[in-house]
């Protein structure tokens, strides 16, 4: 019995080890940020935050700050984002 618990409990260790197995393809968090909180979200490839600058732009430093935080688990499409600079 406790022999499958362990055996689960090294697989578990193994795979923390090994973060690249991990892609994101879904989350939502909520981020304190210096002028408030913002509702930050990752649907698929697409990115999406609450914030002024991200409107306007479709980029910010909540979004940057999750790229770089989980770099190792997300796919390319969405680990680097342009802004969008209005004309």
């Amino acid at each position: 019995m406790y022999s499958s618990l362990i055996s689960k409990i090294e697989k578990a260790k193994r795979y923390a080890e090994e973060p690249q197995r991990i892609t994101f393809q879904e989350f939502e968090i909520r981020f304190r940020g210096d002028n408030g909180s913002h509702s930050v979200s990752l649907h698929g490839d697409e990115w999406s935050c609450e914030c002024e600058h991200f409107r306007t732009s479709g980029l910010c430093a909540h979004v940057m700050t999750l790229q770089r935080l989980f770099a190792t688990h997300l796919t390319d499409a969405v680990k680097y984002t342009t802004e969008h600079v209005p004309a």
